[in-house]
């Protein structure tokens, strides 16, 4: 997969892509990375990209046409996003979208923006990571690209991980235990211990759908969900 960064800060980014699975994957050659600065397309000595917007307004706006010409250096760009607090929500649904491309490209603005005119001419869709604003959209880039990366087959050890994953059919996972068994007075579960395999596919999902109710309610809006069995198994852990 090939990722195309359009940043006037490409070491934030690419600093972060040398770590962990994700690292690895472009290490592999499983996933490139392209970066390209808009400064390189300035037409003056001081390789100027932004100026004031115009009506007035807090802080100044990225020049349409380094943008312009950093886009137009690509030759498959693939789907092209900017990284907004005004975009699409990113949630695990879109990212399971995004990592089917071949190709994304993303725009990382600065400063307080950048000028409408360059996103409706090449029709860019917006994403955010959250509502919130950040300096730039670099760390939301980062953010997504660690995410899409997951995804791809080959990435992870363990070609399930992903899949399993939290927000798996809008549940959190159960929580997990590892050794020792016992430690400062709290125990593994029993039943993780039992080596029946359904029974412990069935205590996970239960348990899942227990941490979800906890942690985040409105995941199980419009779910189908045996609450009998849910308040039966409750019972049956605080005993």
């Amino acid at each position: 997969m090939n990722f195309h960064f359009i940043t006037l800060m490409p070491e934030l980014i690419q600093q972060g892509l040398d770590f962990g699975v994700v690292g690895s994957a472009f290490k592999k050659q499983i996933c490139s990375a392209e970066f390209i600065n808009p400064r390189t397309f300035a037409t003056d000595n001081h390789q100027t990209v932004d100026d004031r917007p115009f009506g007035g307004g807090d802080g100044m706006l990225m020049m349409a046409e380094p943008l312009q010409k950093s886009i137009d250096s690509l030759s498959e760009p693939g789907e092209i996003y900017y990284l907004s607090p005004q975009g699409e929500v990113f949630n695990d649904s879109l990212c399971k979208e995004l990592s089917s491309q071949k190709k994304l490209t993303f725009i990382c603005g600065r400063y307080g923006g950048v000028d409408q005119r360059f996103l409706t001419k090449n029709k860019i869709k917006e994403i955010s990571i959250g509502d919130y604003v950040l300096s730039g959209g670099e760390l939301a880039a980062l953010v997504i690209t660690d995410a899409v990366v997951r995804q791809i087959p080959g990435v992870l050890g363990h070609g399930a991980s992903a899949y399993e994953d939290s927000f798996k059919d809008n549940l959190l996972e159960a929580p997990y235990f590892t050794r020792p068994q016992s430690w400062q007075e709290m125990e593994v579960p029993a039943t993780l211990l039992s080596g029946d395999h359904k029974k412990i596919a069935d205590y996970k999902m239960n348990l899942s759908i227990l941490t979800t109710l906890q942690k985040r309610p409105d995941l199980l809006r419009g779910r189908q969900v045996d609450w009998f069995s849910i308040v039966s198994f409750f019972v049956v852990l605080l005993l």
